[in-house]
C-alpha cells in the first residue's frame, strides 16, 4: 500500500483561527485547541456586547438630558420633558437631544420652554 501524504485543507483551516488569535496573549495564541475555545468565547461576547453597546449608550443620552433638563431650574423631568415632546409631535431621537444638552444647552432649553408651553 503507498503511503498517503496529509492534505492542507486541515493546517490551512489551523492557520485560518490562528490569524484570528494573533493577537491573544500565551497559549491563546498558541496551542490550536485553546485557539478554538477563545475563538468562539470571543464571537460570543463580541454579539452579546454589540446589544449591549446599544443599551449603554442610550442610557448615557438620557443621563445627559436629564441632567441638562434639571440644571434648568424648573421642577421638571427626562420623563415629562419627552412625554411633552411627543404630545408636540416633535420627535428628536435623544442622540441628537444629548448633543445639544452638550453643545448648547441654551437651545435645549428654548427647546424645553416650547414644550411646556
Amino acid at each position: 500500500m503507498t503511503r498517503i501524504k496529509r492534505g492542507y485543507i486541515a493546517r490551512k483551516r489551523r492557520t485560518k483561527i490562528r490569524l484570528f488569535a494573533s493577537s491573544f496573549r500565551g497559549a491563546h495564541s498558541r496551542l490550536t485547541r485553546t485557539i478554538t475555545q477563545q475563538r468562539i468565547r470571543a464571537l460570543v461576547s463580541a454579539h452579546r456586547d454589540r446589544g449591549r453597546r446599544k443599551r449603554d449608550f442610550r442610557r448615557l443620552w438620557i443621563t445627559r438630558i436629564n441632567a441638562v433638563i434639571r440644571g434648568n431650574g424648573l421642577f421638571y423631568s427626562y420623563n415629562r420633558f419627552i412625554h411633552n415632546l411627543y404630545k408636540k409631535k416633535l420627535l428628536l431621537n435623544r442622540k441628537i437631544l444629548a448633543q445639544i444638552a452638550i453643545l448648547n444647552r441654551s437651545c435645549l432649553y428654548t427647546i424645553s420652554n416650547e414644550v411646556i408651553k
